[in-house]
């Protein structure tokens, strides 16, 4: 945060991921210090879906404030372990993982870590736009009357629209249905709903794929205006959009286990101008230049 105020109250928000109702829980939890600033600490993740790896011996690091591009092939495990980094995965009976995912140093597995908690912390934006069956301003409150209930409601629902850049576009009919929107209006309102709870980190699975390409620059622009605020993890498939809008990238391909199990590898993490203009490994190279994916 900008602010020594706002750095002590983002400490806070991170504190109550812990379930401090259970002590001995909050020290198997507790936080280690970064050696830079760092949002997530990925250390050896393997993750499976009914004992067959999806990815395997994952290990990066994810700075604050900038955005991180996860890209490759379909079946790499991109959305696998975008999943992980707020235990979305939990939510699949088969789905286990082992190694180790720290968020501003404390062990997201740990059992006194509120899943909860963490999902508020870490908002997801899916695929394809998932506005709830309710109006535009309820869409974006929920949340709110969920975790917060004794806020100034209404203000904290037109903050979230104005920084998902939508609220010029709604203003005049909060109570319409969320499903009158169009495709890229029900997106920026998805991400006005993740916002409004006032997360840290903001993940989005290929939140442009089902959009026009007019909407595409939309999402492309807003998340240039937000990522001062929020530190943003995107699967995308479209390298153009990796290209424009990330700080950082890792590409992700598929590789054979001794038995012959195919499974997710992560090649090349680096900044995205490198990735792009100057690979460290030829595979990554070949994906880049369309030479396979």
């Amino acid at each position: 945060m900008a602010s020594s105020e706002s750095s002590a109250r983002a400490e806070e928000d991170q504190e109550r991921v812990v379930d401090t109702t259970e002590q001995d829980d909050v020290t198997s939890a507790r936080r280690t210090t970064p050696e830079q600033d760092l949002v997530f600490e990925i250390e050896n993740v393997t993750v499976s879906y009914g004992g067959r790896p999806a990815i395997v011996d994952v290990n990066m690091a994810v700075a604050r404030n900038q955005v991180t591009a996860f890209i490759g092939p379909s079946g790499c495990g991109k959305t696998t372990l975008l999943r992980s980094l707020n235990r979305m995965n939990d939510l699949i009976p088969s789905a286990a993982m082992t190694g180790t995912i720290r968020y501003h140093g404390y062990d997201l597995s740990s059992t006194g870590v509120d899943p909860v908690e963490v999902r508020r912390r870490i908002g997801m934006v899916f695929q394809r736009p998932n506005p709830f069956h309710k109006s535009i301003f309820d869409n974006v409150a929920f949340g709110i009357r969920l975790h917060d209930p004794r806020s100034d409601l209404k203000d904290r629902v037109e903050q979230a629209l104005r920084r998902a850049a939508l609220w010029d576009e709604v203003k005049d009919r909060m109570d319409a249905s969320a499903l009158s929107l169009s495709g890229g209006q029900q997106q920026r309102l998805c991400i006005a709903r993740a916002i409004a709870v006032d997360p840290d980190v903001i993940l989005m699975d290929e939140p442009a794929s089902a959009l026009d390409p007019v909407a595409t620059q939309k999402i492309e622009d807003l998340i240039a205006e937000i990522k001062d605020k929020y530190t943003i993890v995107i699967v995308t498939h479209n390298m153009q959009q990796a290209s424009r809008v990330a700080d950082m990238t890792a590409f992700f391909s598929v590789g054979d286990s001794a038995e012959g199990e195919r499974h997710g590898i992560l090649v090349e993490y680096d900044q995205t101008t490198s990735i792009f203009t100057n690979p460290g490994d030829p595979r990554t190279e070949a994906y880049v230049t369309g030479r396979f994916g």
